[in-house]
Parts: structure tokens; sequence; C-alpha cells
């Protein structure tokens, strides 16, 4: 029987908890992840993992306020590095646990962008930690600011449509033998100065980017696993309903309908919709079971 080819998209609890960002609270969540991802190598499913890194991401903008500071490219880079150096040591010493002949590698990846998307005269990503009005002061003429309403400021960048994978043939070549870790925080954008390559200051949503990777890599399924169940309609009202399966012309009436936020759950079906074949969306604990089309909301 043909292995299933699944990329594995995932989202900030998978890697850590809502309210603790601390490397123990990181590790100990990784390390659960890792076990799960292992059970799925262990059924003989080809995985390949792509991931969030908000609040790592976020931690290392903060420590970037004071000089020298890196651009935020770079910022990405480093929490690529740091989020993959965790779960593949995890993921490592799990597949030794139960002697599965698996390695895993981390793979920097950079995301080609167009120098002329609208999005860079645009900025609307938020990133980072959430502001006073007082704090925000100090860095009026560096950052661009947006109010989250209840919350505070938050800097907002450029978020480009990601056009293609720099690392994508190596990647191909990895993952039929490799669980290759990549496109981490939506991956490193970067532009073409005539032959050369650049980053840019941007940041690119991770989902679209797990899109991309799961379509060019004709994968048979894009898991995404993020804090919910499933997807819901009228979520968090007395009339929530869950929705098990989807038609991407569904899904995308419920996102004009604004059923989806634009900082919640919409870019997830954004992503969905975006890639060919079948997506699922649940929570890490319930992966195999969405597999096993048990749990989770599937659109197809």
């Amino acid at each position: 029987m043909q292995k299933k080819r699944v990329v594995l998209a995932l989202g900030g609890n998978a890697l850590t908890t809502k309210h603790n960002f601390s490397y123990e609270t990181q590790l100990n969540q990784i390390e659960k992840t890792a076990k799960i991802v292992a059970d799925l190598v262990k059924k003989d499913y080809l995985i390949t993992i792509t991931h969030g890194n908000g609040p790592q991401v976020g931690s290392i903008l903060l420590q970037n306020e004071t000089p020298p500071s890196m651009p935020i490219d770079v910022c990405g880079a480093e929490s690529q590095a740091q989020i993959g150096y965790m779960l593949q040591q995890a993921l490592k010493n799990e597949f030794a646990k139960r002697r599965i002949k698996k390695d895993t590698v981390t793979l920097i990846t950079q995301i080609l962008v167009e120098t002329k998307d609208p999005a860079f005269k645009t900025p609307s990503k938020p990133i980072g930690p959430f502001y006073s009005r007082q704090q925000i002061i100090k860095f009026k003429h560096k950052y661009r600011f947006k109010l989250i309403p209840g919350k505070g400021f938050r800097r907002v960048v450029p978020s480009p449509e990601p056009k293609d994978i720099i690392e994508l043939d190596l990647i191909k070549k990895l993952a039929n033998d490799v669980v290759v870790i990549c496109c981490g925080g939506g991956g490193i954008p970067v532009i073409k100065e005539g032959k050369d390559l650049a980053g840019v200051r941007a940041v690119i949503d991770k989902d679209k980017a797990a899109a991309l990777l799961a379509n060019k890599l004709k994968a048979d399924i894009l898991l995404i696993l993020t804090d919910v169940d499933a997807v819901y309609k009228n979520y968090n009202t007395s009339g929530q309903e869950k929705l098990a399966e989807l038609s991407p012309a569904t899904a995308r009436c419920y996102l004009v309908d604004g059923q989806f936020p634009e900082g919640s759950m919409g870019p997830k079906i954004e992503a969905a919709i975006a890639f060919k074949k079948k997506s699922i969306i649940t929570t890490i604990d319930k992966a195999e079971l969405a597999l096993q089309g048990k749990a989770g909301t599937v659109i197809a």
C-alpha cells in the first residue's frame, strides 16, 4: 500500500501553552508532540513538519529592542532554528526509544515573495507583545502599530504572499526518508535582486506557507493542528455548531460571512481552501484520530 504524505502544520499549542512561554514549558509541549508524531511515523505516514513561531519570535523581538538589533527576517531565522532544534532533538529521542529507523532534520527555509506585493505598502500583520499607549511613544518613529481593542497596541509589519520555496528541491529529496522540519513561522521572506536573494523586513503567514508546502510536495493531506478540536459555526455562542465536513465553496461563504475571524480560524480556513486535496483541522492530541476520519473538520 502506498504511504500517505502528510504535511503537519503545528500551531502554538503544540509548542507551548497560552500563558507560559518558558523554555521548560516549550520543551514539555514539544516532547508530547514528538510522541504523537512518532505514532504517525510508526503507522507509515510520510511526515513533513511546519510550525508557527508567535511566542518565540515575540521574545526574540523584545531582546532586539536594544542595540545592536537584528532585522525581523533574521529574527524569523533565529526562531526557526530555536524551535527546529527542540523538535528535532525530541523526535530523535522518541524515535530511538521506539527503535524507529527514521532520521529528522531542521531546514532553515527561505520563501520567495514579490518585490511589488501590495502588502509592503500596507503593513497589517501583528507581531510581538502588546504595548500601552505610553510604551509605544519611544518606538513610534521606528515601527508601525495597530490598536487591538481591549488589549493594547501591537507592532505591524508587511505580510506578502508566499510564491515559492527556495529550498524546495532539497526538501523533496529528503522527504521520503527523513522527517523534515521546514518553513517554520511561515519561512524567511526573500526577494530576487538580479540573480541574488535578499531578505526583506516582513513575515509570511504560517498557514499560507503550509498550504504552499503541501501543494509543492503533492501531499495527500494537510493536517492543521490548532487549539480547537474542530471548526465551529457561531463559535463561542449558544448556537455553536461543530462542522465535521466542509466543501471549499461552503468554507469560502462562511469566511465572507465573518464566521472565521482574521486573527483566529480565518487563515487556517484559507490555507485549507488553497490546498488542492484534503485538509483537516483539529488539535495535536486528536491528530491520529483525524487521519482516521474520527475527529476534526475535513475540507476537501
